[in-house]
């Protein structure tokens, strides 16, 4: 036998192998899958359940209370997305080295030193609503029966890897963001201006609105190393995927994927940017095709597998609500009721400020305040850490926060004050109040009780009102705005929260429209946060070109405006190439191309992937604002004839097959089963345009018909291999399309693919 026929032999046999593994794998994933039909006795409930889950697997949910409503959804969140939640708890609790190994307790150490340790009283969870108590144990104890009366019919992650979920508590419900918030800019500006001084630092950061930057009395911005910047990315490290069971690993072997990190996401092309970014807008009556409010909505987020966000709809007596939330899914943080929708994007608010401590140098647990020295508060906890011993930390506090950096030899601290370790802080809990609001009014209200994440959050009603909120729990600063770090001496202390937050209700103009953009209206002082004042290509920009006052808009001007891929920054460059021949024909085509393209970003477009390239050959990656500067040391046709050698490249000779879709791509692997993937698409967009990466979620929802009502979530609802429902909706996403979202009762009868009872004993 040859050696090409021997080698191809085993080859076949390798293939023949593999696929037999993955198919043994999917045939493991599909018996783990959930009931969706038929009935199913729950211990916990009170009374039956319905859930109807329609063609595109969301969960339509009856109950006769509120306690059965967020029971089931509890139970049916575990279901399709536990394995998810599960890696979303021990995030935030601390508690991945249980799982993971030696890489993840720097993650888990941070993740303690950030933690909430408030007590779960009525200040912290009725902010969330009046009633957070019940629904919050509600949802936890519907989580909680899932997982007992599965225990040994997990999803297949945790049959592969033996981790057992442990019992939720409302300390999980309530886990905050493990986030140093603008720390890390504080402290880069203040190293900035050491080296620059301020005005030069200020000039390069072009704040809006303008402030002058002032050093705090008693900073010394030259003490603050880049270690202490460091000290703030510390959560951001890679971490390990999970070993698999000896059982399986044979099976697995060749299907499990070795990648080196559990985030890891690999791209098309290694210098690929993308940036995420999120709109929202509503319109009223006067500017609707329908004659009441439009909201259309698309947060920006990591587009994962699974999706970061699972739509519900929730019914019972005093609640008929439809929409997405975030682990740990409880209730709904963005949609509709049955009288008012809504959407969000980030405002950026400064929830954070760091504190230079002084260290007492005759006891380095003592820091300065008013003029004496007060303990710091030490608190010792061991950090289970799988396949060694326990590893124990020491975490310090003083009274502004967690110290998260000591620089014993300049006898300094570092602590972070966060306003997401105040009561009522978990983040998009405060969606349970939103979801019973009757007007656009009273919806103002109840914004007041979201304090975080920071958000834009928009409003239309039936009765034809439309409103907007700048929602954060926002410190109360006096003669300091936060910009840069703060000596802890007493000098610089947060005065309570603010009330006077910016807010909006039937504006003249007959729209409001958010895109992370400054939404503080002329002269609001002081200020909430600051944003860089150059907008001249930001998405508010295009999206104020695109809402134009006493235009009327239909639903599909809404779908076409989010996926609106027209670049500003790209429309800004294109005069450079008109008005000159360039003597390579092959530099002269490529110009050609440019100077007749529309700037439009579309997955097909050779132009745009030329136009990329070009960015990247000069510098200008997708985040740099400065179209309008040099090209630097390249004259036009030499950065364009680089341009072309790089992309002939990267995608070939044939000028046909050039496209920018294949340089802006989104994978979808599962966290470390290869079989489990979902195929890789081509996407138009990105790049800084409105249809920019992350909208995993979209919603156009219709206030004068809540069933014409347009959702999108991607790659599907559930998170579980074998489901249906696992990637059927990245067909949808890839094509830009929506889906509707079933509200009438009607409605969601007619696309129930599914009818599941839970039973009560």
């Amino acid at each position: 036998m040859s050696t090409f026929v021997r080698t191809a032999l085993l080859l076949a046999v390798s293939l023949v192998t593999v696929a037999w593994q993955a198919v043994q794998l999917v045939d493991l994933s599909q018996r783990a899958l959930g009931r969706m039909d038929g009935e199913v006795t729950v211990p916990g409930l009170r009374g039956d359940v319905r859930v109807l889950r329609d063609r595109w697997g969301i969960p339509h949910i009856y109950a006769a209370s509120a306690d059965d409503l967020f029971f089931a959804q509890g139970y049916v969140a575990a279901q399709d997305r536990l394995w998810q939640m599960e890696i979303w708890r021990r995030t935030g609790e601390g508690r991945l080295a249980e799982i993971l190994g030696p890489q993840a307790v720097g993650r888990d150490r941070v993740a303690r030193l950030l933690k909430y340790r408030g007590p779960m009283d009525q200040t912290e969870l009725a902010s969330y609503h009046p009633e957070g108590r019940r629904l919050l144990t509600a949802f936890m104890n519907g989580v909680n029966a899932f997982i007992s009366t599965h225990a040994d019919n997990l999803p297949v992650e945790f049959l592969l890897t033996g981790v057992k979920p442990q019992p939720w508590t409302l300390e999980t419900l309530t886990l905050r963001q493990v986030t140093f918030g603008d720390a890390t800019s504080e402290l880069q500006l203040a190293r900035s201006v050491a080296a620059l001084g301020a005005e030069e630092a200020n000039r390069r950061r072009n704040p809006d609105p303008w402030d002058a930057l002032q050093v705090p009395a008693g900073l010394d911005v030259s003490a603050i190393t880049e270690e202490v910047v460091a000290a703030t990315r510390a959560e951001t490290g890679r971490l390990p995927v999970p070993e698999i069971l000896p059982t399986y690993r044979s099976l697995a072997a060749r299907a499990i994927d070795q990648r080196s990190s559990m985030t890891e996401r690999a791209t098309a092309d290694p210098e690929a940017v993308f940036e995420p970014g999120s709109n929202n807008w509503v319109v009223s009556g006067s500017m609707s095709t329908t004659g009441k409010p439009v909201v259309a909505n698309d947060p920006h987020r990591e587009v994962t597998l699974p999706s970061l966000r699972y739509i519900f709809h929730l019914i019972a007596p005093g609640w008929n609500v439809i929409g997405a939330s975030e682990p740990p899914f409880v209730g709904i943080a963005v949609g509709h009721n049955d009288r008012v929708a809504w959407g969000l994007t980030i405002v950026g608010t400064d929830q954070h400020d760091v504190y230079v401590e002084e260290i007492n140098p005759a006891d380095a647990n003592q820091v300065r305040w008013r003029g004496g020295w007060e303990p710091l508060r030490i608190v010792r906890e061991q950090i289970a850490v799988k396949g060694q011993a326990p590893q124990s930390v020491e975490l310090k506090f003083s009274r502004h926060g967690p110290i998260f950096y000591e620089d014993r030899a300049r006898h300094r601290a570092y602590a972070l004050r966060s306003a997401l370790l105040e009561p009522g802080t978990g983040a998009y809990l405060a969606g349970l109040r939103l979801s019973q609001a009757r007007d656009c009014r009273q919806f103002l209200d109840s914004a007041m009780y979201w304090k975080s994440p920071s958000e834009n959050l928009i409003c239309g009603d039936v009765d034809g009102n439309i409103s907007w909120q700048a929602s954060a729990l926002t410190p109360t600063r006096k003669g300091w705005v936060g910009r840069l770090p703060v000596p802890g001496g007493g000098d610089f202390e947060w005065q309570g929260f603010r009330q006077d937050l910016p807010r909006e209700i039937n504006p003249d103009r007959g729209f409001i429209a958010t895109a992370n953009h400054n939404i503080q209206p002329k002269g609001y002082a002081p200020p909430i946060m600051f944003k860089n004042a150059d907008v001249r290509f930001e998405r508010i920009t295009r999206l104020l070109q695109l809402l134009t006052p006493g235009r009327k808009y239909s639903l599909e001007d809404h779908q076409r405006m989010q996926h609106d891929a027209f670049s500003l920054r790209a429309a800004a460059d294109l005069p450079r190439f008109k008005g000159w021949t360039a003597s390579d024909p092959d530099v002269e085509r490529g110009r050609a191309m440019l100077a007749n393209w529309d700037g439009v970003y579309q997955r097909d477009s050779a132009a745009a992937a030329l136009y990329e390239t070009w960015r990247q050959v000069t510098g200008r990656r997708a985040t740099d604002d400065t179209a309008s500067t040099t090209d630097g040391q390249a004259s036009p046709e030499d950065s364009l004839s680089q341009a072309v050698t790089r992309l002939r490249g990267s995608q070939g000779r044939d000028w046909s097959a050039w496209r920018w879709g294949r340089m802006h791509t989104r994978t979808f692997p599962h966290p470390f089963v290869r079989a489990f993937d979902l195929p890789t698409v081509e996407r138009a967009g990105g790049a800084g345009t409105v249809a920019a990466d992350g909208a995993t979620y979209r919603e156009i929802l219709d206030v004068s018909n809540w069933d014409n009502s347009l959702g999108s979530n991607v790659p599907g609802q559930s998170g579980q291999p074998g489901s249906p429902y696992y990637g059927n909706l990245l067909p949808l996403w890839t094509d830009n399309k929506y889906f509707p979202l079933a509200f009438s009762k009607a409605a969601v009868d007619g696309n129930a693919e599914h009818r599941l009872t839970l039973k009560s004993r």
